[in-house]
């Protein structure tokens, strides 16, 4: 922890994770993918302003809480529904999950999503999908 090679090697994996989900999701876009960002926690909003996805890449976002209902995220001007927003979403949508580190959880409680052909974009610990 104290030598300058740990932080440098750190920064080199975040800004080649940066690299990674970037080119994903131009990939995405490219192929006429529908973005939607699930949910809304505060390190999703780091992820996204350090990645610069804004509301040009991502069409909108969707969190159960409702204070954040209604608002847009800060800095990238992503708004942010209910999720009742997306019950009829499935093929060609991809759902950015902004709240990877309740990825279990979220693929069983969504796999009516899934059944219908989407697919979720877990950025972190390596960008992938499923």
């Amino acid at each position: 922890m104290n030598k300058i090679e740990t932080y440098e090697k750190f920064a080199q994996n975040v800004l080649n994770l940066k690299s990674k989900l970037l080119k994903m999701i131009i990939e995405l876009k490219n192929e006429k993918k529908s973005i939607i960002g699930y949910g809304a926690p505060a390190k999703g909003n780091v992820l996204l302003n350090f990645c610069n996805i804004d509301h040009t890449i991502i069409d909108f976002i969707i969190d159960t809480t409702p204070l954040k209902q209604g608002q847009f995220t800060p800095g990238t001007h992503i708004p942010i529904y209910a999720p009742d927003k997306i019950e009829n979403k499935g093929e060609n949508d991809i759902f950015l999950l902004l709240a990877w580190n309740y990825e279990d959880a979220i693929l069983e409680k969504e796999k009516l999503f899934r059944s219908k052909g989407g697919k979720f974009l877990i950025p972190i610990p390596n960008p992938r999908i499923v």
